[in-house]
């Protein structure tokens, strides 16, 4: 096997990290989505685009730990498969929404090659996941009956909650995960400036 493509190959600790936060994250965006039914009644249409950002966050946190190729699509897809086995009312159509979700997140990264984790580039994740969401609820939600000064509105919110609530508010709990210690030897632990208590 060629070194390279070695090396951005997972190992059994990156796999099951990735698939432990995704899982997690899956939970938790289930818990979520009830918030969100809760909420959409009396203020609307548009709390989807408010609280979209943290459906895409666990592929913002996988990516800037574990740094390799396909990361952040392979963790959004296990969340939202754990999300349809926890029970979701979506049911097996929010896999496609992880697999577009996870897509969207994972375009900024592959276009840097996987070499460039900085905030800008994962809060470029964070829109891009927006987009390919809005494109596919557009289609799913029919949303060309709408007026559009509330779809420019629904669009400006919705990339502005990925960017915040996925991209900034991921590398923060990211960067809080890796200062307990438990992310030692990872990729974030190896490249990031500040090192991790056990190294310290």
């Amino acid at each position: 096997m060629d070194p390279q493509t070695s090396s951005r190959a997972w190992t059994q600790r990156e796999t099951t990290v990735i698939a432990a936060l995704g899982v997690v994250f899956g939970v938790l965006y289930l818990g979520w989505a009830q918030l969100w039914l809760m909420l959409q009644v009396p203020l609307g249409v548009i709390m989807l685009d408010v609280m979209f950002g943290f459906w895409c966050i666990v592929s913002i946190i996988a990516a800037y730990i574990i740094r390799k190729p396909f990361v952040a699509f392979g963790s959004e897809v296990i969340a939202a498969i754990a999300e349809v086995l926890t029970g979701h009312p979506a049911g097996l159509v929010l896999l496609l929404t992880g697999i577009v979700q996870g897509a969207g997140a994972e375009l900024p990264f592959a276009l840097t090659r996987w070499r460039n984790y900085s905030l800008a580039v994962l809060l470029a994740a964070g829109a891009s996941a927006a987009v390919f969401s809005f494109a596919y609820t557009w289609i799913r939600f029919n949303y060309g009956s709408l007026s559009a000064g509330l779809l420019i509105t629904m669009f400006v919110i919705r990339v502005a909650s990925g960017m915040l609530l996925a991209g900034y508010l991921g590398r923060v709990l990211a960067e809080r995960l890796h200062r307990t210690g438990v992310l030692a030897g990872l990729a974030i632990d190896t490249t990031s400036g500040a090192p991790s208590p056990k190294r310290a």
